[in-house]
């Protein structure tokens, strides 16, 4: 099994598959993508209207952990008729392979959606070896 088939499936029985996140309070389960090549993974997760200031990416043993908040901006003085949107926290959480290397994890976010680059350790690339002649 390769390391995304490892983290995709790892991943999806750690959540529930819930994305229904109507009441306040409750958290919703960001989509992702996850591309692999011979490098490492990209992950790529769906985070609108979450900032570098509310977001939290954290490795605890081999877990990834990706947490952030929407903040709405309520103007002061004002009472609303009737609101449809609402603060939204999201969380999603991963197996990580034994294939990656977790201290080398790199982070950037653009227009609400984060992306992960999770390289591979030296020894789990793939390598060509040489053939010589004997």
């Amino acid at each position: 099994m390769n390391s995304k088939q490892e983290l995709a499936e790892l991943e999806a029985s750690s959540n529930d598959g819930s994305n229904d996140a109507s009441n306040a309070g409750e958290t919703y389960l960001p989509l992702v993508d996850i591309i692999e090549d011979e490098n490492g993974i990209t992950l790529l997760a769906d985070l609108p209207g979450v900032t570098k200031e509310n977001l939290a990416i954290r490795v605890d043993a081999d877990m990834l952990i990706i947490e952030g908040t929407v903040t709405l901006n309520e103007a002061e003085n004002i009472q609303p008729v009737y609101v449809e949107t609402r603060a939204a926290q999201y969380k999603r959480t991963f197996t990580l392979s034994h294939e990656l290397d977790a201290s080398q994890i790199a982070a950037s976010i653009n227009d609400g959606v984060l992306t992960l680059h999770l390289p591979k350790l030296e020894q789990a690339k793939p390598r060509r070896i040489e053939v010589n002649v004997a």
